[in-house]
């Protein structure tokens, strides 16, 4: 089983890294935007005692994360559904559950990959200071607290046509995105966004990053919210999947 996986995530992670979507969405738009707002705005501009530099570099790995998981993920997820992958794994030997956990492990892969490429540019780039402890802590929430958007990344993935799901995944990137502070603060935001971004995911997920640069920690309204996307975008993807294998 374990060489199984192996073979599947390798094989995941070298068909991912040779897609276009994957190093527009994971990695040029949040560095280009990085760039964009940070000499726009000022460097040492700070937002809730954060400096904007380090602030906004959270907002931008956190943004290029769940481009990846909506949109490569989705897309390839649905592609492979409509050329009859999840009917050969009836009778192929690679077992649908390997097939499932490889995905995930392999973006978990380049889930890191992007962390570590937008804190490297963050560093080196604008000269941000952090302790260890602030660095570490910060890619370990965005790591781990990725999940719901890989799940969610399934879901959309489990409609049977990738051009629609590009358009979806398209819409609900930008939407998270914006709504979820973190193109700009919600801060500047009117009173009704603010309230409304407190339940989306993109802000829980980026929130918790903020909170480590500002010396707090994660909120456990935070982890119950994105806990329970993770719950609510499992169970919508599993009964998909159900009813459609049933068709």
């Amino acid at each position: 089983m374990m060489n199984s996986i192996k073979a599947q995530c390798k094989a995941e992670i070298l068909r991912t890294l040779r897609n276009r979507r994957f190093i527009i969405f994971s990695m040029l738009m949040p560095i280009i935007f990085y760039f964009i707002f940070t000499s726009t705005v000022g460097d040492n501009m700070q937002v809730q005692g954060i400096e904007w530099k380090a602030y906004y570099l959270m907002s931008m790995t956190a943004f290029g994360i769940i481009g990846t998981n909506l949109i490569t993920m989705g897309v390839r997820f649905a592609q492979e559904r409509a050329q009859g992958w999840t009917r050969l794994l009836r009778i192929a030997p690679l077992r649908s559950s390997v097939y499932l956990l490889s995905k995930m492990i392999s973006q978990s892969i380049l889930n890191l990959g992007t962390i570590v490429i937008m804190f490297t540019v963050g560093g080196l780039a604008k000269g941000i200071e952090l302790t260890p402890a602030q660095w570490l802590l910060c890619g370990l929430w965005l790591w781990i607290g990725a999940l719901p958007f890989m799940v969610l990344g399934t879901l959309i993935g489990t409609l049977k046509s990738a051009e629609v799901v590009q358009v979806i995944a398209n819409i609900l990137y930008m939407g998270l995105a914006v709504l979820g502070g973190l193109w700009m603060p919600i801060t500047i935001m009117p009173s009704f966004i603010q309230q409304l971004a407190k339940f989306l995911p993109s802000y829980r997920y980026a929130q918790g990053a903020w909170n480590i640069l500002s010396g707090h920690a994660v909120s456990w309204a935070g982890f119950a919210i994105l806990a329970a996307y993770i719950l609510l975008f499992m169970l919508l993807s599993t009964y998909i999947l159900r009813r459609q294998e049933a068709i």
